[in-house]
């Protein structure tokens, strides 16, 4: 039998249903890009806040934690220096730390992250600064989950926000993104990580379950 695989974001994928539990919220700043000589993305999302309101960024060698990010600053004419390849933030701040020495670096983010991304490369004495350009919210969700059913968790604003609007059901299985995701879950589930950091992914995980 065919179980139910919902996904908790907008992202289209043939028999899955988009359960969009958050929203993204830019938020248009000030910056003087002209400081800088090095960018760091570790979310698209952070790439559509900026193209709302500047293109100044697209000149600006950017570093960008993965390729699903790269492809994005690529298709709005951004100056890809790097491209991460563990997916994960603090591994991807390892992965910086050789290439931004005496460098005058902005990491672009969320208003929360989960990452030491800025702590491990202040401490590895880069000269950064972050600048918040995007948040999410929750949405109310008021939709009924069929029993059985594979969740998909993308990130840990997906966790939060899913809970907030529903309770775990025992004949539900869990599929998350990653180890950070991970970390968010309620201890009493048994959730299914993917190898890698990308939906498609955790689609494949969800389909053999």
């Amino acid at each position: 039998m065919h179980r139910k695989i919902y996904l908790l974001n907008n992202l289209k994928f043939e028999g899955v249903e988009n359960l969009e539990v958050f929203k993204i919220d830019f938020i248009k700043k000030d910056i003087n890009f002209s400081k800088y000589d090095a960018l760091i993305f570790t979310s698209k999302n952070a790439i559509y806040s900026l193209d709302s309101f500047s293109d100044k960024y697209k000149e600006i060698p950017s570093y960008v934690i993965a390729p699903k990010t790269a492809k994005v600053l690529e298709k709005v004419g951004g100056n890809i220096a790097f491209i991460g390849e563990s997916g994960h933030g603090n591994d991807f701040a390892n992965e910086l730390t050789p290439l931004l020495k005496n460098k005058k670096v902005l990491y672009l983010k969320a208003e929360k992250t989960v990452s030491s991304l800025v702590e491990i490369l202040k401490e590895n004495s880069i000269d950064i600064d972050d600048e918040i350009v995007y948040k999410t919210s929750c949405n109310k969700i008021k939709n009924n989950l069929e029993k059985n059913s594979v969740i998909i968790f993308t990130s840990p604003s997906s966790v939060e926000c899913f809970f907030k609007n529903f309770d775990w059901d025992e004949s539900f299985d869990a599929v998350v993104i990653g180890k950070t995701t991970l970390k968010y879950m309620p201890f009493n589930i048994n959730a299914y990580v993917s190898s890698k950091t990308s939906v498609e992914e955790c689609i494949k995980v969800a389909l053999k379950l």
